[in-house]
């Protein structure tokens, strides 16, 4: 069944406390070598046919408009999975 997957993170110069938590359970955990962790959301579009290049296009706006908060989130990619 193919998919559209939409990845939404952080925006680059805000906190992120989900991911700062985990950095610091891995370190604590031996794992000195991770300078950073950022978390974000991975969300899949389903689709019963073909994706269209159209598709991909409204797939990029309803992350933008509806999947994200465009104040601390940015849509990082929009990609097809079959």
């Amino acid at each position: 069944m193919p998919k559209i997957i939409v990845e939404v993170m952080p925006k680059a110069d805000l906190l992120d406390p989900a991911g700062k938590a985990v950095n610091n359970a891995l370190h604590r955990n031996g794992h000195n070598e991770i300078a950073n962790v950022r978390i974000g959301k991975r969300i899949e579009l389903h689709f019963d046919r073909a994706v269209t290049e159209a598709d991909v296009a409204a797939a990029q706006k309803i992350g933008e408009e509806f999947l994200s908060n465009a104040v601390i989130e940015d849509v990082v990619s929009v990609t097809i999975e079959n």
